[in-house]
């Protein structure tokens, strides 16, 4: 593994490892991995996560974190990304970068010389993903053979995701209004069918940074696939395997999921949110250690 641009460019044996690490550095958080090693973090788009699991990641192992904003940096405006990648190489140990061009990331990957890790782009999320899985690994132990319903559109969390899924034995299904599907997954348009034998309901915001004059359709378009009391009533009830709740957040609580659920007992939306501090590290881990 050079660089973690998305999920497709893992091997099987790549993320199971990640797995292993994260299992091993959210034990013992603590070390030098890094120690005198640096990490440069561009970030065209509002964090909260992902910047400080980041930065905090890169300081419990030793290393030290600079922040370079859109302002700072201006991809593609002030000097080429081929440039950028190029200079960044001479003076740190590796990039990460949050943007929302998936094509600014593979451009960096391929002129940087040090590793490139992919915070975030419109087409993949695979931090956030592998993050996901290892969460469900913690919870299940065995998840293969799991069933779960993605709520929301197909977005770079959900493509990431069913990639993921896919490689580790999770059947993926993306419960959608019709228009709101992507590429090589299983679709419901009912999301009452959909979770009648879910193990796993996952929901994401219906209006992503960039599509926000969208907002108003987008509010019509997903008004019945909202993740409530009323829809976990169609899961099957008498498993030896509880449901499971998943949000990548931030949430907007009161339309894709309600205060109930998500603070509910099914909820496992911030055991997620902390797993990708130990995920990131174990990337970073393997990348630049």
């Amino acid at each position: 593994m050079e660089d973690l641009t998305s999920i497709k460019g893992l091997s099987s044996a790549e993320i199971d490892e990640i797995f292993r690490l994260s299992a091993e550095l959210k034990k013992e958080p603590l070390n030098k991995t890094l120690q005198g090693k640096t990490v440069a973090m561009i970030f065209e788009k509002p964090s909260t996560r992902t910047r400080v699991s980041f930065e905090t990641g890169i300081y419990q192992m030793g290393g030290h974190a600079v922040l370079l904003s859109d302002a700072t940096v201006q991809l593609g405006k002030r000097e080429t990304i081929a440039d950028v990648g190029r200079t960044l190489s001479r003076y740190v140990n590796g990039i990460v970068i949050r943007t929302f061009e998936h094509e600014k990331v593979l451009e960096l990957a391929k002129y940087s010389s040090v590793p490139v890790i992919n915070a975030l782009s419109d087409y993949s999320h695979p931090c956030q993903a592998l993050a996901d899985v290892f969460t469900l690994l913690e919870k299940k132990g065995n998840i293969k053979g799991l069933k779960l319903i993605f709520m929301g559109d197909g977005n770079n969390v959900a493509r990431s995701l069913n990639v993921l899924c896919k490689r580790t034995g999770i059947k993926f299904v993306l419960c959608c209004p019709k228009g709101y599907e992507m590429e090589d997954c299983e679709i419901s348009h009912d999301p009452t069918q959909a979770v009648k034998d879910a193990d796993v309901i996952y929901t994401d915001v219906w209006t992503s940074m960039g599509q926000e004059k969208e907002t108003k359709k987008r509010l019509k378009d997903f008004a019945k696939y909202q993740v409530n009391g009323k829809l976990l009533k169609n899961v099957e009830v008498g498993r030896d395997r509880p449901l499971l709740i998943m949000h990548c957040l931030p949430a907007h609580r009161g339309e894709e999921i309600t205060d109930d659920v998500i603070d509910g007992p099914n909820s496992i939306v911030f055991d997620q949110a902390e797993n990708r501090l130990h995920v990131q590290k174990a990337v970073m881990a393997m990348l630049m250690g």
